[in-house]
């Protein structure tokens, strides 16, 4: 078995990702230091969010992301109506909230 990271420990991580772009990037809540999931918010400041969540590839096991909120940027308040619902399904996930006009989520993973 593969060790994993603790959610806590790649929260750090990427936010130190974020900040060597000088991209503001803020923990919107704290979930479980070892294994809950990060929810990332992009915000456009303006022009729309998106939501990704942590998800497989099953062709190869590696690790992606899907576009929880759909492939079109939505409303700010549609996101988090959408970050609220997943809270309700699982208090452990940690949201992160990336403020960036170009819309870069800073994931070396893929988006499907």
């Amino acid at each position: 078995m593969t060790p994993r990271v603790t959610a806590e420990l790649w929260v750090k991580a990427h936010i130190r990702k974020c900040a060597t772009h000088n991209v503001p990037v803020m923990v919107t809540r704290r979930g479980d230091e070892t294994a809950g999931i990060v929810l990332l918010k992009i915000n456009r400041l303006g022009p729309g969010c998106m939501v990704l969540s942590p998800t497989t590839n099953f062709t190869d096991g590696s690790r992606a992301w899907i576009r929880g909120t759909g492939p079109d940027w939505i409303d700010e308040q549609e996101a988090d109506a959408y970050i609220e619902k997943q809270l309700r399904h699982d208090p452990d996930i940690w949201v992160l909230e990336i403020e960036d006009r170009d819309g870069r989520p800073f994931v070396d993973e893929d988006i499907i």
